[in-house]
Parts: structure tokens; C-alpha cells; sequence
């Protein structure tokens, strides 16, 4: 079960808002809906999946988004995840996955077929090359009061940590 939500900073503090990332397929599109949040200003999208792990993407008008996922290997093994990992590790993971498509991974001389689907083992394969570490860029929100340090630190309701560094922990509440 995934939580998201987006904090925008706007001249009167933080705004934030739960969000459905049903339609979000790419990191544009994840770029997109917090664009529509707030043409201008800062953007915060959080995404947790059970604590599991977590990814933050902090938009700021046209400029490429900056993300940031707090275990890499967890997140590649869920879809919005994947998606942030991904765009992080792009030709990495694009090369291993080419290496999948031409090796023989079963263990066979001839490579007759598996019982098992090709897709599950690749992407499994795939997560297992992700880092069981953080990912990103770990200075994401220093400049709005949370340090590399303290980022690395978190662990349980991460979510909530970050808000309150931010000073918009009763805006993120509200919405939770």
C-alpha cells in the first residue's frame, strides 16, 4: 500500500495535498501533477510504500526533477519505486536488462524453456543490482532545513520527520 502526497511551498508556507498516482506512469507524468499544484513554486512529492522504503522528487518550475529513495533495492521491487530507481540508475539497469535478454540464466546447456516466466526472473535479477542503500541526491532538502545527515537517518515514518523539519508537519497530518 503506497501513501503520496505533495507539499507545495507557496509565499503563505506549505500546502499539501494526498494524491492518486494511478495515472503516473513515468517521472513525467509525476513531474506534470505537481506542476499543476503549483506552477512556480517548490513541490515536494512524497511516496511511501509501508515503510518499506521511501522517494521524495522535489519539482521546482521547469527544472529537472531531483529525487531521492530511501533503499534502493526495496523500491525497484514496486512499481513507482521502479520508476524513481530507474530515472536514478537509468543505464545501469538498462544494461543489465540487456545482459538478461541475451544470457542464459536457467542453467541449461541448449536453453530449453523454463517453468518459470522470463519477466519475473529479469526483474528480480534487476532489483537484486539496485543498492540495499539510499539513492539520489542526498542534499535534496538541505536548503529548506534537512540535512544529508539527518535524511540518511531516517527510517521509520520518514514522511512525517521530514515534514516536521520542514515546518509543514500539521499541513501533511491534515492530510494523511
Amino acid at each position: 500500500m503506497y501513501f503520496a502526497a505533495l507539499l507545495a511551498r507557496t509565499e503563505d508556507g506549505w500546502e499539501a495535498s494526498d494524491t492518486e498516482l494511478d495515472d503516473v506512469e513515468t517521472l513525467s507524468d509525476l513531474a506534470e501533477l505537481a506542476r499543476e499544484a503549483s506552477d512556480d513554486d517548490t513541490v515536494i512529492v512524497f511516496i511511501e510504500q509501508e515503510d518499506a522504503w521511501f522517494g521524495i522528487v522535489r519539482i521546482e518550475g521547469e527544472e529537472d526533477p531531483r529525487i531521492y529513495v530511501s533503499d534502493g533495492a526495496a523500491a525497484a521491487r514496486s512499481s513507482y519505486g521502479e520508476m524513481l530507481t530507474r530515472e536514478l540508475l537509468g543505464d545501469d539497469l538498462d544494461d543489465l536488462d540487456d545482459e538478461l535478454e541475451t544470457l542464459d540464466l536457467d542453467g541449461t546447456e541448449d536453453g530449453e524453456p523454463l517453468d518459470v516466466d522470463e519477466d519475473d526472473e529479469a526483474g528480480s535479477v534487476a532489483a537484486e543490482a539496485v543498492p540495499a542503500a539510499p539513492v539520489g541526491d542526498r542534499l535534496i532538502l538541505a536548503d529548506l532545513g534537512m540535512s544529508p545527515e539527518d535524511l540518511l537517518a531516517l527510517d521509520s515514518d520518514a514522511l512525517a520527520e521530514i515534514a516536521d523539519a520542514l515546518g509543514a508537519a500539521e499541513v501533511l497530518e491534515a492530510v494523511r
